[in-house]
């Protein structure tokens, strides 16, 4: 694990993003604090089950229930036309607010869509008119990782994060993640 690795880990735990923050900024691993140096006996400890599947961060409910009235309204209209409104790179990014506590930038801000702690997020989403899995990121940006959002043709939504080390490396002015790529967290 490198220096900063933990704090990835820490998100992955579940621990919020003032805890990460704050451990960043002190700089100490979790895994290499040992509390019993700072005067507290490990009798006094409280086992807390930290499963970051369990981890919902806080959202603005208000947001949540745009977010989900926006997809019945796309669900709605292609019901009735069976034609799909194209709203999915909003739709992806609301979602990664949502689900992953993403700050998002100010419209037009280039280079990335938001942070979480300190990484800058790119977010692309894969609609159901898409016939590959594969999304297309400018190698110019400034991210550090991608969040690939997939939109099924029922309109469930899933998400993967990939780090940018992961995506292949080349010349192009582009770079390509696929659905199926490895997970970097």
């Amino acid at each position: 694990m490198s220096e900063w690795d933990f704090l990835h880990d820490m998100h992955d735990r579940g621990y919020s993003a003032d805890q990460i923050l704050e451990a960043s900024g002190c700089g100490y691993n979790l895994y290499e604090f040992d509390p019993e140096n700072f005067g507290y006996s490990s009798d006094e400890w409280e086992v807390i089950d930290n499963d970051s599947s369990e981890y919902v961060p806080e959202t603005n409910p208000e947001l949540e229930a745009i977010f989900e009235e926006l997809v019945h309204v796309a669900e709605a209209h292609y019901s009735l036309t069976n034609r799909y409104l194209q709203i999915w790179g909003e739709l992806g990014e609301l979602y990664a607010e949502i689900e992953y506590g993403i700050q998002r930038h100010k419209p037009c801000t280039k280079g990335s869509d938001g942070k979480l702690g300190n990484d800058f997020i790119e977010i692309k989403t894969i609609s159901p008119e898409k016939t590959t899995d594969e999304v297309r990121v400018k190698r110019a940006g400034n991210f550090n990782k991608l969040l690939i959002v997939k939109i099924s043709q029922d309109f469930t939504f899933q998400a993967q994060l990939i780090a940018r080390k992961s995506l292949a490396e080349g010349d192009g002015k582009y770079a390509r993640a696929s659905w199926n790529q490895e997970q970097q967290k």
